[in-house]
């Protein structure tokens, strides 16, 4: 057990503790450390984790997880929350995705290296403290700064984990998700690389349950995906009985993705979207269309089939290969009950 673990086992009322773990050191002395607030509840009880930050361009469920814990009263709980606001630190600091002194992504280093590069030991620091203490994760991220999308929620499933896909759904219904996306571990249709170095699914292997909420777009602060998050927070405390009243919000149903993947685009010059994001519409539908630098038409973005703009991109400015929108394919009206 960490010294956030070893805190809130300690038998002496409620209480709330902010430090930082240690990590390295940067060529200057200046320290490499993960900051982290962890509130004690007045009675012993469930463990809430909520992670600000993966990647440095995540800013909305940061500002989200700190203006809920920071309204936490430690009197009226049974249990505890713990966040960790950042687990990245260096790519924060130079507002990027990938830490800047490895060229890691750190969501593909966990569960970590005591003795690797130093986005392997952030991964390690972070969780170190996780196993053993945390009874429910929840990994907050956002899109690229580069697309706009309504919230949603990325899961996982692992084989050894115990944790049944019903029970994960009932939780990520809580933050009212535009879609809950199953994603495919093995990357087909995905980001290449090493999908099961995520937190979330090693914290399923660690047989703690997981999932990631995506919070609208990166580098910018959109206050109603901080609000919905804070509720999401607050609903799954009551879920896990840390807050008392339970999680005052039930679905009957999710809406859950299969199958999503790219659109990417064949001619540099500029994009304008004609749809937004979140949207669910008929095969063959428009979602866009580019042009080049004399305005001449280059191509028109449409949908092959039916299906759901999980995110769309914002930036007209687009080159060759680029992505134009993320697209979920195949779905349905998932029971909870």
């Amino acid at each position: 057990m960490g010294i956030i673990g070893n805190f809130l086992a300690e038998n002496t009322g409620p209480a709330r503790q902010t430090g930082t773990l240690a990590v390295g050191s940067m060529s200057s002395g200046m320290e490499v450390g993960l900051p982290y607030v962890a509130v004690r509840g007045a009675r012993p009880g469930k463990t809430l984790w909520l992670h600000g930050q993966v990647h440095g361009d995540e800013i909305n469920g940061m500002v989200a997880a700190l203006r809920f814990v920071n309204g936490l009263d430690p009197a009226t709980m049974q249990g505890n929350v713990v966040v960790t606001p950042t687990g990245n630190p260096h790519a924060l600091d130079s507002r990027r995705k990938r830490n800047p002194y490895d060229d890691l992504d750190l969501d593909q280093c966990y569960p970590g290296n005591a003795g690797g590069l130093i986005s392997e030991r952030l991964a390690h620091a972070l969780f170190s403290e996780i196993r053993g203490t945390a009874s429910f994760v929840l990994n907050l991220h956002t899109m690229n700064p580069l697309f706009n999308s309504k919230a949603y929620a990325v899961y996982k499933l692992h084989p050894g984990s115990g944790v049944d896909e019903r029970e994960l759904l009932r939780a990520i219904a809580l933050f009212e998700p535009n879609v809950a996306c199953r994603m495919d571990v093995g990357g087909k249709g995905e980001l290449p690389g090493n999908i099961a170095g995520a937190l979330d699914y090693q914290c399923l292997a660690a047989g703690i349950p997981a999932f990631m909420v995506e919070l609208g777009g990166g580098s910018r602060y959109e206050a109603h995906n901080v609000a919905l998050a804070e509720r999401g927070f607050a609903r799954l405390a009551g879920h896990l009985g840390i807050l008392p009243g339970g999680a005052g919000y039930r679905a009957e149903t999710v809406r859950r993705v299969t199958r999503r993947g790219w659109i990417t685009f064949t001619q540099g010059g500029l994009f304008v979207p004609e749809v937004e994001a979140g949207a669910t519409l008929p095969a063959g539908s428009v979602l866009g269309a580019s042009m080049n630098l004399h305005g001449a038409p280059l191509e028109t973005i449409r949908l092959a089939k039916d299906g759901i703009v999980i995110g769309l991109r914002g930036d007209p400015v687009i080159h060759t290969g680029e992505r134009a929108a993320f697209v979920a394919h195949e779905w349905d009206e998932y029971p909870l009950a």
